[in-house]
């Protein structure tokens, strides 16, 4: 069986429960009644090594949004995209250099609203391990993979609380050698995580 294969099977268990796991208003969708959110959509690429691993970014300092934080590729769903999933491969290859060519991509999981008010929809895909990839020098600082069986494992993760916007607010965060991964990125893993149980 592929890893693909794996991946869907896990996917499609339907004894998954989303809303039983996230923290505080770390919510698959925290609803603001007044504001519309901005679609947006990441590319969780699981690249086929003997130990699998995750490809992750660490965004510019100087970026409006997120900056200096770890992220999958991804970002805001642009007009002229089909879908979310045609944002996210989009996204993948203009800030990675990631192509298409070398992702089948499995299925879309539970949408994350962030702080920010994107509304996020991470878009699950095998990766080729031929992959080749190119930060772009404008918005990625660097480009990295850290193996699934920690970043799918929710027992990596800590929940940790701030004071941000007049709001006590609680976040799942990972340090993983200099990399310090929180907010959006590590709650969408941590659900993943949960949907991909017993797969490592």
């Amino acid at each position: 069986m592929t890893l693909a294969d794996r991946i869907r099977t896990a996917l499609a268990r339907q004894d998954y429960d989303a809303s039983q796991i996230w923290p505080g208003d770390g919510v698959l969708v925290h609803r603001r009644e007044h504001i519309t959110p901005t679609p947006a959509a990441v590319l969780v690429g699981l690249i086929d090594r003997p130990r699998p691993t995750v490809l992750l970014t660490q965004r510019m300092d100087h970026l409006t949004n997120h900056a200096g934080q770890v992220a999958f590729p991804g970002g805001r769903v642009d007009p002229d995209d089909a879908d979310v999933i045609a944002a996210a491969l989009r996204e993948a290859e203009e800030e990675v250099g990631l192509s298409r060519d070398h992702v089948t991509v499995i299925d879309m999981v539970e949408p994350y609203q962030t702080g920010t008010n994107f509304l996020v929809t991470p878009v699950v895909a095998a990766v080729s391990s031929q992959l080749t990839v190119k930060a772009h020098p404008g918005e990625v600082a660097e480009i990295f993979e850290v193996p699934v069986d920690v970043v799918f494992n929710p027992a990596s993760f800590t929940l940790q609380q701030a004071h941000w916007k007049g709001m006590d607010r609680q976040f799942y965060e990972l340090q993983w050698q200099d990399k310090r991964i929180w907010g959006a990125t590590a709650a969408m893993l941590v659900n993943i995580g949960h949907r991909l149980r017993g797969l490592w």
